[in-house]
């Protein structure tokens, strides 16, 4: 039931997502309904189920995604967890991930383009500043592609635009028992969303989850 989850406002996107199936855990949903996707898409069709644009040739991305990309990471968002989310870029999804984590969790977003970084900043100050006050959540300017070592290891990392192949340092940065999601893929193709597991014993196994179409994960000179 993706692209078919249009709100009337946030409730009944949420709701929507829910009644389709794609929200299953009520994490999820909780913090999906905690984080008003209007706050992080400053456009009239904030609540249709479909990618909007946020600046700097970037886009936010629909929220049947972001409720997959949740859902699928679930397990590794528990109170406590530590989490990446790179190319964050308005913030909606790195907001989500720190209400799942809780008081004594970490999550970082990485963005190369500064203007988006102080833009997340700002939308998350709307409703969820004590997550920046707290340094629960925090936002960095860099090469989302080389991670953020100085948080690492982490439980799990979201990319939210596609890479050619899976970025080592990503991998080298996820914790054993984490899992890691990309799209992996060319730019304007259809992409791989995939899902990487690294075991106890830092063994790693990987499993294609669906066809996605994501900005390609490139430097700030060839994004804007």
């Amino acid at each position: 039931m993706a692209w078919r989850s249009h709100g009337k406002n946030h409730r009944d996107l949420v709701d929507q997502l829910k009644s389709h199936g794609i929200i299953k855990s009520p994490s999820v949903y909780n913090a999906m309904l905690a984080v008003d996707r209007s706050d992080y898409c400053h456009t009239r069709e904030a609540y249709k189920d479909n990618p909007q644009p946020i600046g700097s040739n970037v886009t936010i991305s629909a929220p049947h995604m972001h409720a997959h990309a949740l859902e699928t990471l679930a397990a590794h968002l528990q109170p406590g967890s530590r989490a990446l989310d790179v190319g964050s870029g308005s913030g909606y999804l790195t907001t989500c991930m720190a209400i799942m984590v809780g008081d004594a969790g970490r999550v970082v977003g990485i963005d190369h383009i500064k203007d988006l970084v102080d833009l997340s900043k700002s939308n998350t100050a709307r409703s969820h500043g004590h997550l920046l006050n707290s340094d629960r959540l925090q936002y960095v300017v860099g090469d989302g592609r080389k991670g953020y070592s100085a948080g690492a290891p982490y439980d799990c990392i979201h990319v939210g635009a596609a890479a050619p192949t899976l970025p080592q340092p990503l991998v080298d940065q996820l914790a054993n028992g984490g899992r890691l999601v990309c799209p992996v893929g060319p730019s304007g193709a259809i992409q791989d969303f995939i899902q990487l597991d690294k075991d106890q014993n830092g063994a790693i196994s990987k499993k294609k989850l669906m066809g996605v179409v994501y900005v390609p994960l490139t430097d700030k000179f060839r994004q804007v």
